[in-house]
C-alpha cells in the first residue's frame, strides 16, 4: 500500500535507521570496528532516532489505541522501543559486544518494518483522512528537531 503522505516523515527517517541496519549486517569483519559502530549507532539515536520513538510513542501510538484491535501491537511496539533504547545506550557506553551489534540491526530491522507493514498499514485503513492530516501536522511539528540523518555507505567500515 502507497504510503500516506501524512506518515512519510516517519517512514523517512525508517529508511535512515535501515540503511545502518543493513550496513551493519554486511560489515566484515565487525570486531575491528566494533568501537566505529557502536559510535555511529548512539549518534543516530541522538540525531534523529530520539526524536521520532518520541513522536511516535506521544502522537502515533495515542492515536491507534483509538481503534482496539491495534492495543496488542502498540504494547509490542513499546516494548521494543524499551529494549532498543537499552541497546542504544549500551552502544553509547561502547558496550555492545559484536553479536550483540548484528543482533541489534535484526531487532532495529525488524521493528521498522512492524511499524510500517503491520501499524502503518492499518492506520491507513481505519483513521479518515482529516483524522490523518491531524496526525500528520503533529509529527511535523514534533519531528522538526530531529537532525534528518542518512547513513551512507562508509568505505572504511
Amino acid at each position: 500500500m502507497l504510503r500516506n503522505k501524512n506518515l512519510v516523515p516517519l517512514s523517512r527517517q525508517h529508511q535512515h535507521a535501515l540503511a545502518l541496519c543493513v550496513r551493519i549486517e554486511r560489515a566484515s569483519p565487525i570486531d575491528q570496528k566494533r568501537a566505529e559502530w557502536q559510535v555511529e549507532i548512539a549518534q543516530q539515536f541522538e540525531a534523529e532516532i530520539k526524536v521520532h520513538f518520541a513522536a511516535e510513542e506521544q502522537i502515533v501510538f495515542p492515536a491507534a489505541r483509538a481503534f482496539r484491535e491495534l492495543d496488542p501491537l502498540v504494547e509490542e511496539l513499546l516494548a521494543e522501543h524499551r529494549s532498543l533504547r537499552a541497546n542504544f545506550a549500551k552502544a553509547e557506553a561502547r558496550q555492545m559486544l559484536v553479536e550483540e551489534l548484528v543482533a541489534f540491526a535484526r531487532k532495529l530491522s525488524e521493528h521498522i518494518r512492524k511499524e510500517e507493514r503491520q501499524l502503518f498499514e492499518r492506520l491507513q485503513v481505519l483513521m479518515k483522512p482529516e483524522e490523518l492530516g491531524v496526525l500528520g501536522r503533529e509529527l511535523e511539528r514534533t519531528l522538526e528537531s530531529a537532525v534528518q540523518v542518512c547513513s551512507v555507505p562508509n568505505p572504511t567500515k
